[in-house]
Parts: structure tokens; sequence; C-alpha cells
């Protein structure tokens, strides 16, 4: 029982940082936009619009804005592990170190469903809207080239050459992704600034009328669902190894990019819901439909172009994000060897890039796919509610660490993290038990007949 719950300490994973690393080449600025473009993405396109139809109504500005002060909340407390512990892994790597070695498998798990499941529905995703769009300029992709064997089709094409072509990007440097991820970023934000210019004269003040039409029920419902959406801020703690000065960078990357994230959710949900009624909110494409029943058919097309730029940040990130998790599972021995291999040339784990690759491009080109939101919402609630108890933790257990930032309000901000986040838990087991637990399930049976006996910690021994 006591091995379970062996810790890993900040000294041995500096050290194994010091021996096999990843190129440095992030500064602030790249972090703040990868968590802008993992964040923004068929949350604000898409899920805003569900969530006001069958949850929240006009509300569903409360529910964004709850959901993002308790990643705030969390946010805080990962800023001061990355200042503690300048690895990558995230919340997997800080679990380790505070709480031990099953409970970061588990958060490993939940990571999984973060970004593995989010990458291949995300591409899924963008494979039904460029088909669409293509359609609507007059040309008809075969139906054996789109769509996946159990529905007709032979191979979903399109959805396994967007996951090849960020996949090549990743495979050949951090560098060369963070700056198709600049420019990316900066036309979605760009294309959202234009959503708001052209829908604020068409708010009309009787959509706001019944502003909670279903309770607070609802809007905390539509908290917990719409947590799908921030998912993506979290994966910058993935990215420390790569980053140049991660002591300053990352608690500035973390804390800006929640607060960009947050403040567009919110003042889209309230455009959103005020140019067009809640009720009318749920389909496929809510902000283009809106600005069309406005009389704006080119906003609607350029809300169609920024969904389609917001997918690609957001696979890019996921992908990225799950590669590096990997890569770090892979260095501390409770996954095979081969994934911490790091290429010569490029310094990117390339032997876990193309496992994500091949993943990813199997599960969008060839599964029925549907947007998890709330099964990837639960992977990413427990990591932080994983990470809110164990920077607790550690400021019990290595008060003499160095932290150049340290989490205001610690005993606090933590405590509200945590219950807010299994409050948010709960909520979703109610809709998604079954499948979570069965996840689980397999995750912890892969541990007890591989990881364990051959994790590094077992070794040394």
């Amino acid at each position: 029982m006591k091995s379970l719950f062996r810790t890993k300490s900040v000294e041995a994973v500096l050290e194994s940082v010091k021996n096999k690393s990843l190129k440095k080449t992030l500064g602030a600025l790249d972090l703040v936009l990868l968590g802008v473009g993992g964040a923004i993405g068929v949350g604000i396109f898409v899920l805003a619009g569900l969530v006001a139809a069958r949850h929240a109504g006009p509300a569903v500005a409360i529910s964004c804005l709850l959901a993002a002060v308790v990643c705030v909340c969390a946010g805080l407390a990962y800023a001061e592990f990355a200042s503690v512990v300048p690895a990558s892994g995230s919340a997997y790597t800080y679990s380790y170190v505070s709480l031990g070695e099953s409970v970061a498998w588990l958060v490993a798990c939940g990571l999984v469903l973060e970004y593995t499941v989010v990458a291949s529905t995300v591409a899924a995703g963008w494979s039904g809207y460029f088909v669409g769009m293509l359609k609507q300029g007059g040309v008809n992709l075969p139906q054996a080239i789109t769509t996946v064997p159990v529905e007709g089709g032979i191979i979903n094409l399109p959805a396994i050459l967007i996951v090849l072509f960020v996949g090549a990007l990743l495979y050949r440097g951090t560098k060369e992704s963070a700056m198709a991820n600049r420019i990316l970023v900066g036309i979605k934000l760009v294309i959202i600034t234009i959503f708001l210019l052209v829908a604020a004269p068409h708010i009309k003040m009787e959509n706001y009328a019944e502003f909670m039409p279903f309770g607070w029920h609802g809007v905390l419902l539509g908290s917990a669902t719409i947590f799908f959406a921030y998912t993506g801020f979290d994966s910058l703690a993935t990215a420390v190894e790569e980053c140049k000065n991660p002591k300053r960078d990352m608690p500035i990357g973390i804390i800006v990019g929640l607060l960009i994230c947050a403040s567009v959710y919110i003042l889209i949900s309230l455009a959103l819901t005020g140019i067009s009624h809640y009720s009318t909110l749920d389909n496929p494409e809510p902000m283009a439909r809106a600005l069309r029943e406005n009389g704006s058919n080119v906003g609607s097309a350029l809300i169609g172009a920024g969904a389609l730029i917001g997918m690609v940040t957001v696979l890019l990130v996921m992908m990225y994000s799950q590669s590096r998790i990997f890569f770090v599972m892979s260095r501390d021995g409770l996954i095979p060897n081969f994934f911490s291999k790091v290429h010569e040339k490029h310094g990117t784990p390339h032997l876990s890039c193309l496992f994500v690759i091949l993943v990813v491009s199997l599960i969008a080109g060839f599964t029925p796919i549907r947007i998890m939101g709330q099964l990837s919402s639960l992977g990413t609630l427990f990591a932080f509610l994983i990470v809110s108890i164990g920077v607790l933790v550690l400021r019990f257990t290595r008060a003499d660490l160095h932290r150049s930032f340290r989490c205001p309000w610690l005993f606090i901000v933590a405590p509200f993290a945590i219950i807010s986040c299994g409050y948010l838990i709960y909520t979703l087991l109610q809709e998604t038990g079954k499948p979570a637990l069965i996840w689980f399930g397999f995750g912890l049976l892969f541990y007890f007949l591989y990881s364990r006996k051959r994790s590094n910690l077992n070794i040394e021994k």
C-alpha cells in the first residue's frame, strides 16, 4: 500500500530534466497564445450556444464566469507548482511530487481524456465543418472519403489530413508550432472582435428578459458543461521545459491566458444571447446562424472561417500536450521508454509525437466519434482538484523549497478550488459516471500489470 503513494522528489525531477530535456524556444507571449489557442475553439463557436439553449439561457455568461473563477483559482496553484517544479508533465508531475505515483497515474488518465479524446473529436468536427463549407461553395466531396465506415463511407480523409498537417508542425519543432499558433490565434481574435462589433448594434434587451430560465441548477450544470471550453489553459504547464524562463514566464502565461479566455467567453455569451433568443441557439453553428438571422452574411462567413481556424489551434495544443505527457511518463518509467526519445535535430519527443498522430488519426478517420465535452471536462476538473490539493500538501511537506511565485491567499484559494471542482465533478458524474469509471478502471489495470513494476522509483528501491 505504501508503494502506491511513493513520491518523486523535486530534486529528482529536476535532475531528470537536466539529463533528458527539450529545446527551450518559448517566451511569455508564446505561452499566453498557447493557452488562448487551446481554450478558444469549439467551446466559443459551438458550446456557448448549446449551454444557453439547454441549461442556462442568457445566464450562460454567469456559467462562464463561475467556471473562470474556478479556473483562476486552480491556475494560481498551477503557477506556484510551475515555479517550484519547472518540468513538463503538468498536473501529472505536480501530483507525482506531492501526492504519490498512483494518484499521478490517475491524473494522467484524466489528461488523456482531456487531450487525446478532444483532439480526435475536434479533428472529426473540423472535417465536417470543412466539407460543409465546400458544399456551400459547390464542391461535393465523395461520401466514401469523408465518412467513417459505420456511417457508409470508407475513411474520413479530411480529418486525417488535418491531423497529419498539425502533427508535421509538432514533429519539426516547438518553435515552428508556436509561430503557426501565433498567426492562427491572432486571426481568430480578430474574427471574434468583428463578431462583437457586428453583433453589438443588434442586441435586443427583451432577449435578456428570461435571464435565468432554468434557475441556479441550470447555471451550475452549464458551468460544469462549459468547462470543456477551458480545457487547454493547463496545457501550458506541459510546455515548461521548452520555456526560456519558466519561473517567470509560466505564471504570466497561465494567468494572463486565463483572463483573456474568460473575458472573451463572457462577452461572446452576452452578445450571442442578446441578438438571438436563447431557445434558438441549440444548433451546430449558433454564432454564424445568429449573424445570418440578423442580416450579416459576411459576418457569418467570417465566423465559419474562425471556427475552422479555432479548431486547428485547439488540435495543435491538444496533440502537443499529449505528446509531452507521454514523454514525461516514459522518462519516469511508467510507459515504454521510446516515448521519451528526443530528436537530435528538432529537439522534440518525435516518437511520442508520431504515436499521438497515429492514434488521433485512427480515431478521427475511422471512428464515429462525437464531442465528449462532459467526459473531457471531468478529466480536466479531476486534474484541477488534485493540483489544488497537491499545492497545499507541498507547502507543508516541502516548506524549504524556493517559490519564485507563491499562490496568494493559498489557504482560501486552494480550498475554494477543491470544493468547487469537487461539486462540478459530482454534477458531471451523474451524467457520465459509467464511462468514466470504465476508463479509469482500465487505467488502473494497466498500472498494476505494467507500470508499477517498471517505475523508476520501484527500480531504484
